[in-house]
């Protein structure tokens, strides 16, 4: 029981931050350059890839997908440790993943984004492996 705690717990850190990701992208200011005349640029100019979208509407849906990407994680990781616990730590696979994915985020994090979210990640994956810890 205290394994898939410290799992529920570690999902509820990324799902809170991946709602409030969500929320940062669609409301407020907290996303947008402090230069205003960036975004304009970027909203003027296209990738390479394509002409289809602009720097902007790709910074916008790339802020929107990977806050669903949290929220996935958080609800999925959540739902498995409370409601099937014996489906989740019977599963090497199902914890490797969300071990590999929170590992990740943290080198994302450390790499690319700012303490707040950092160190989220960080109390979710040191929280995710005390719950693999525990349940040896």
């Amino acid at each position: 029981m205290q394994a898939a705690l410290l799992v529920a717990a570690s999902a509820t850190v990324i799902l809170a931050l991946g709602l409030v990701h969500l929320l940062y992208t669609f409301y407020g200011s907290k996303l947008l350059p402090r230069d205003a005349a960036l975004r304009a640029e970027m909203e003027r100019v296209h990738p390479n890839i394509t002409r289809q979208t602009t720097m902007w509407r790709a910074w916008i849906g790339f802020n929107a997908s990977h806050s669903m990407g949290a929220i996935l994680f958080g609800l999925v990781y959540g739902y498995l440790a409370l409601a099937m616990p014996a489906a989740l730590f019977g599963s090497v696979f199902l914890r490797a993943l969300g071990f590999a994915f929170l590992c990740g985020y943290v080198l994302l994090g450390w790499r690319y984004w700012f303490s707040v979210p950092f160190r989220g990640v960080l109390l979710a994956l040191v929280l995710f492996a005390a719950s693999l810890v525990t349940a040896i």
